[in-house]
């Protein structure tokens, strides 16, 4: 078995994304999609898998790394940040910019693909590797998946959740999250904070930037957010998005101040 390491599978993804049509929509004038990854590592026997199981959390549908694939012993996780010229497109007001669109609709074809590609470089080193939301094991019941991109991510150190409940990362919260479950040992990534929502400031300017208003100083109600991308998804099918609270906001882009929050990881 060829030894990989994330610097390894961080080299692998960029290669790729430098190299894939994919990243780049031709109609919108050659309009690249994103940025290099950030990637990180998690211990498939990290005591949070296990929290994330709790019903205030994600639920007990949440599925243990070792259920989707046995033998499992580090989960990877990757954030794909959108470009600028993605971000500045939608920092407008009213429905999502058209390159946002793409970037939510084919963003996730490539990302699709990232994955596919990451699992045949693993493969070939001689590891198992399984995408779980690719899996045909994968649901969504009552907006609940049995496998949380944005979780997942909090878990192997990429970032912490805003106000709105996207992953606020080192390259800030808009762009796309996926990850790989592997059965060999990969190093896990240090979190770098404690707390759920360490790099959220609640300065509020997603609450002003929502268009159905689905956001206020508590949290999101994804039930108003979800009404609203299926009416937009019905207007521009197949393509559909918003954003509007990624974008335009101090945590578009990165981190913008790390604070001390009562909401602990160990509650």
């Amino acid at each position: 078995m060829t030894e990989i390491t994330l610097q390894g599978i961080q080299d692998a993804a960029r290669a790729f994304m430098e190299n894939s049509p994919l990243n780049t929509i031709a109609e919108l004038d050659s309009l690249q999609l994103f940025d290099a990854p950030l990637i990180a590592a998690a211990d498939a026997f990290d005591p949070l898998f296990t929290k994330l199981k709790e019903k205030e959390v994600v639920g007990p549908q949440h599925l243990m790394p070792q259920e989707w694939l046995e033998g499992a012993k580090s989960v990877i996780s990757y954030f794909l940040p959108l470009t600028k010229r993605v971000r500045e497109a939608n920092r407008k007001q009213g429905v999502a910019a058209r390159e946002w669109m793409y970037g939510r609709y084919e963003g996730e074809q490539f990302n699709n693909s990232l994955s596919n590609y990451l699992v045949e470089f693993l493969e070939s080193a001689g590891m198992r590797a399984l995408v779980p939301v690719m899996d045909s094991r994968f649901s969504v019941v009552n907006r609940r998946s049995n496998w949380s991109e944005r979780h997942v991510a909090f878990v192997a150190g990429l970032g912490t959740f805003s106000l709105n409940r996207s992953l606020i990362t080192a390259h800030g919260s808009a762009g796309r999250i996926g990850s790989i479950i592997v059965d060999v040992a990969i190093d896990p990534t240090k979190r770098q904070y404690t707390a759920i929502d360490e790099h959220c400031t609640k300065c509020g300017a997603c609450i002003l930037r929502c268009p159905p208003l689905a956001i206020n100083e508590q949290g999101k109600d994804n039930a108003v957010c979800s009404d609203y991308l299926g009416r937009v998804l019905a207007r521009y099918r197949p393509r559909y998005g918003c954003g509007k609270c990624q974008t335009a906001v101090p945590c578009e882009a990165r981190i913008p101040r790390v604070q001390a929050s009562s909401m602990s990881v160990n509650r």
